[in-house]
């Protein structure tokens, strides 16, 4: 007998068998395949039913299929133990108000002790390993039933090894790994991989490994298995198999995340072990799979004696204390101290009672509560909110009722958030939109931009494309990108800023040495900047823009022309310094970069370290009463030599002024020839007193110091 699909029957993939022609004949069904039913991967040829199945029955009643559910569930990172069938069965049971009964392990009588050796030279990343010997292994296909969990789970049945080390974790949440014990010498070594090791993994790819890697290696350091990722082709289970050695181990979650990454391998075990597995749970696991195993190997012999060394890293068991009015004013309910140990206890958090002293204000008064002992398979509660959550979801939120919690002090912006604010709102003013690139760049984007940091830039491991390989140094090149993009849609008087984070590699003394674990360790350096663009302005925009920044934030910085930023005009731009720290840049970029960005307009150009106006405290700004005498302005114009920055002829005229000197502003600029070394500068400076009118021998007197002082740098007066 074979099982006939009649016409109307929709099978398990979505098709509908309708009444096609064969050959000039009408087709009134199909014959299935195993694979078309969806009890197998076997697609080979059409399934014969067993001998005592009958005529014109449901052919899944003749097998024995029970119609199953099977739930697509979306589990969030903080509850790893859900991604275990066990973790969902003990919610919902403790939902539902019945009692959670584990599936049973394996109760065989065990065999001869026969431990292998195990040797942890990473104990933080490998903080327990678990080798347990089973013989009487017969390798084949699993059991009907099994095969068809595997399938219902959306993996692929292999055979009643495989099959059953992946329906172990499936129902445990526990990975676990079978080698063949004859192809593993002597024993197990847990270490970090060597510079240029490979390992070919069970998908038949040649891994190349790098020395953050954790590897599984057999005796004589021979790599077998990229921990918590996936075993090696050189261990692989085979139909020869008799002996396996069962690895069932607790690794580091960063570290299992990061090579998985790296080598862009995410497994069904990755997956679990980068949000945590129980780490007491690798006992039950062994047995669970050794359950399932003897289904097909009756002679299966578990060894006693299994080598379980776990080192200081281990997690441990939390104590959590909870108090009990807390619960009640965080959910708005009036839960007893019962009520709040029955639903935690379902779940199996285990409440001692304690009296719990709670301040408030002044006032210290002792309340009912528990000394919380967190269940292993729960890393996520860590603090007394977490466990204020399980008793929500336990209540539940709908039957929380509408009384309203007690209010909390309402929140605002911090000073940090609050400079921020003002500084975009100022930044604003000027008429700048905001302009927000991608912070990565490809290979070459810094030195086009004039930017000499590209050696600084860190790199990405694995960047999608080579366009995005590198981290930003410095905002300038997506700015000029964002700027050209505007202009080559005729945005000719387009200004943007933006307020972005910078990153540059920090290099320590053992980098340095090129010891490569010690430079990972080594965060960047990052660095929160400010960068405005204009189109179509000089140099004077930018200065300007500075001056009113300064202004608002109480913050200064000098302009040094002497250090001209490379990217930027060689005549037209200064650095702004405090003392010797650089805080940034101001003036025109380059004509030969923004000829690269296709910009035919001048471009000015603001470049600040932000934490240098958002990191320091405001000045208090002090008012002065408005003079009700007239001020009097000189105007004076000087040839200045090229060595004298016009920054530095400012201040020293400011400072000749004196307490009369209320502003000195440089009104005119004036060269003969690009070729000169000189050029003319002019200032106008305001002269007030608070308390007079200036007489015209003050004035004189005030003109003399300043060109007394202007000549002091080797300025002349301009007759």
């Amino acid at each position: 007998l074979v099982p006939l699909a009649t016409l109307g029957t929709k099978m398990p993939d979505g098709r509908e068998i309708l009444r096609r022609g064969i050959l000039g004949i009408d087709s009134e069904g199909m014959l299935c395949s195993a694979a078309e039913l969806g009890l197998s991967s076997d697609a080979a040829g059409i399934m014969i039913l067993p001998a005592g199945a009958k005529l014109g029955r449901n052919v899944f009643d003749a097998l024995g299929v029970k119609r199953d559910v099977v739930y697509d569930l979306d589990i969030t990172r903080n509850r790893p133990d859900a991604t275990g069938h066990l973790g969902v069965a003990r919610d919902v049971a403790a939902q539902l108000g019945v009692k959670f009964v584990p599936l049973k392990g394996d109760a065989a009588k065990k065999g001869a002790a026969r431990r292998v050796p195990v040797k942890i030279v990473d104990e933080k990343a490998c903080a327990r390993f678990n080798v347990t010997v089973i013989s009487g292994i017969a390798v084949g296909p699993s059991p009907d039933h099994l095969a068809r969990r595997v399938l219902a789970a959306g993996m692929r049945p292999i055979n009643n090894v495989v099959d059953a080390s992946n329906l172990a974790m499936l129902e445990t949440n526990q990975p676990n790994h079978a080698y063949d014990a004859a192809k593993v010498s002597s024993g197990f070594r847990i270490r970090k991989a060597k510079v240029g090791e490979t390992l070919t993994t069970l998908d038949g790819t040649l891994r190349k490994l790098d020395t953050a890697d954790l590897l599984i290696c057999d005796g004589d350091d021979r790599a077998i298995g990229i921990a918590g990722v996936m075993g090696g082709a050189n261990t692989e289970i085979s139909e020869t198999t008799t002996e396996i050695a069962l690895e069932t181990a607790w690794f580091e979650p960063n570290g299992v995340r990061l090579t998985s990454q790296r080598l862009a391998l995410r497994t069904e075990a990755s997956a679990r072990f980068e949000r945590g597995v129980d780490p007491l749970g690798v006992d039950y696991s062994v047995a669970r799979f050794a359950a399932l195993l003897r289904e097909s190997c009756p002679n299966l012999l578990v060894h006693t004696g299994a080598a379980d060394p776990r080192t200081r890293h281990l997690p441990k068991q939390p104590v959590v204390l909870l108090r009990v009015a807390q619960v009640n004013r965080v959910l708005g309910t009036n839960l007893s101290p019962k009520d709040v140990a029955a639903k935690l206890g379902k779940i199996g958090f285990a409440c001692t009672p304690k009296k719990i002293a709670t301040r408030n204000g002044s006032a210290v008064a002792s309340g009912p509560g528990f000394a919380v002992k967190v269940p292993s398979w729960r890393p996520d509660c860590v603090d007394e909110i977490d466990l204020v959550e399980e008793v929500a979801r336990h209540v539940g939120y709908d039957a929380l009722g509408k009384r309203v919690s007690q209010s909390t002090q309402p929140g605002g912006l911090s000073p940090l958030q609050q400079r921020r604010r003002a500084l975009r709102d100022l930044v604003l003013s000027f008429g700048a939109s905001e302009a927000m690139p991608n912070p990565f760049l490809a290979p070459g984007d810094h030195e086009r931009a004039g930017v000499t940091l590209e050696s600084a830039a860190l790199e990405l491991e694995n960047p999608l494309v080579v366009e995005e390989s590198l981290l930003r140094t410095s905002l300038r090149p997506g700015m000029l990108k964002a700027v050209a993009f505007n202009v080559s849609h005729r945005a000719t008087d387009i200004a943007l800023y933006e307020l972005g984070h910078v990153y540059r590699a920090r290099v320590s003394t053992d980098a340095k040495s090129g010891d490569k674990a010690a430079r990972d360790l080594d965060l960047p350096n990052e660095t929160e900047q400010l960068c405005i663009m204009a189109v179509g302005f000089d140099a004077s925009e930018a200065v300007g823009w500075w001056s009113q920044i300064t202004a608002v934030f109480g913050v200064g910085a000098q302009l040094d022309q002497s250090r001209v930023p490379a990217g930027y005009h060689p005549t037209r731009s200064a650095t702004l310094a405090r003392g010797k720290q650089v805080v940034g840049y101001v003036g025109e970029v380059d004509r030969q970069v923004l000829t690269k960005y296709g910009i035919e307009e001048r471009v000015a150009c603001l470049e600040v370290d932000a934490s240098v106006l958002l990191g320091e405290s405001p000045k208090v700004p002090v008012a002065k009463p408005v003079s009700r005498f007239p001020s009097s302005d000189i105007d004076l114009a000087f040839s200045v030599p090229a060595k004298v920055t016009a920054a530095a002829l400012q201040r020293a005229v400011k400072q000749a002024a004196g307490a009369l000197g209320e502003d000195v502003v440089l009104f005119d600029v004036f060269r003969k020839a690009a070729a000169d070394e000189s050029r003319s500068l002019a200032y106008r400076i305001r002269l007030r007193a608070a308390d007079r009118t200036l007489t015209d021998a003050e004035v004189a007197a005030a003109r003399t110091a300043c060109i007394a002082a202007a000549e002091k740098l080797g300025c002349t007066l301009r007759s």
